[in-house]
């Protein structure tokens, strides 16, 4: 299996994880948004720090080192890298919460959110990357799939929540760019670990000032901030960080927005919530979207030769 094809499969996965996931939180909608976020990531925390330890076994077996920061710059990297994916993933899923407390319509929540799909390839055209008109004909179908998947009613008038929701998807976007930037110079188990070591400083913080958290909540809760930690944290942001290695960060952001479909899927399957035609036709336009991106691109007819005077 070539590098692209398993980075695709690995982001897949990511997406059905987090898009299950979608349960779980409606689960713990009752908690303070730094709350739920703090203890889910600290339940990271702590299922990766054995998860670091089996991947170096693994990798010295088979190489003989570890991924273990070897100079002082590579250390530095590592650090910059954790800061930096992690203060990005805080600020991106507290505007998210904060956004749905402003406004619980969740369909408007996930499509305004699911706009980094567009946003990464047009701040890629900062970046010098220039999509190919394959790629921006995957986002153009990608963007009608997800209309139709999340806004039954249209939009209707603009409001204050909805400025937060397109503020998250900007966040979102920096931080899937920013994964795609240190991701190929650090280990991504580390990283994965130390970003959201990060987040779970940062929300614990934030819920201490902003909220009340008290232990009977986490108790009650303990189902889903189990699977929100363990799957959605733990395991998900690890598979969007080993996928998006040496991947285009526009062609991840398509497969990572089929979080949406498997949310849909998992509240028709889990819930037994209906899904329209509208809907079904909404996930099979995001389903062609993402393949269309992963079809190689057509190559340009040669050119003729001129002919001999």
């Amino acid at each position: 299996m070539n590098t692209q094809r398993k980075n695709s499969l690995l982001l897949l996965l990511c997406a059905f994880i987090w898009g299950t996931a979608f349960v779980a939180q409606s689960a713990g909608s009752g908690m303070g948004a730094c709350s739920f976020l703090a203890g889910r990531s600290w339940l990271a925390v702590l299922v990766l720090l054995p998860t670091v330890k089996v991947f170096d076994l693994v990798r010295q077996r088979s190489t003989g080192t570890t991924g273990a920061p070897k100079t002082p710059e590579e250390r530095r990297c590592l650090r910059r890298a954790s800061l930096v994916c992690g203060t990005l993933l805080f600020v991106a899923s507290a505007a998210q919460q904060f956004g749905l407390t402003l406004n619980p319509s969740t369909a408007k929540a996930g499509f305004l959110t699911a706009m980094y799909v567009v946003l990464v390839p047009i701040f890629g055209l900062a970046l010098g990357r220039r999509g190919s008109p394959q790629l921006w004909g995957s986002v153009a179908i990608a963007v009608c799939g997800l209309y139709l998947l999340c806004m039954q009613n249209g939009f209707g008038g603009v409001e204050r929540s909805d400025m937060v929701l397109l503020l998250c998807a900007v966040l979102f976007s920096f931080q899937i760019m920013a994964v795609n930037h240190y991701g190929p110079q650090v280990d991504g188990v580390r990283l994965s670990l130390r970003q959201f070591f990060v987040v779970a400083v940062e929300s614990s913080v934030a819920a201490l000032l902003l909220e009340h958290p008290a232990p009977a909540e986490f108790a009650v809760n303990a189902v889903p901030l189990l699977y929100c930690g363990v799957m959605s944290s733990g395991v998900a942001y690890t598979l969007q960080i080993l996928g998006q290695r040496d991947m285009n960060p526009a062609v991840g952001s398509l497969i990572m927005c089929l979080e949406s479909v498997f949310s849909a899927l998992g509240g028709w399957v889990l819930l037994h919530q209906s899904l329209s035609p509208r809907e079904g036709v909404g996930c099979v336009l995001i389903f062609a979207a993402v393949v269309l991106a992963q079809l190689p691109a057509p190559q340009r007819a040669p050119q003729r030769a001129e002919r001999a005077s």
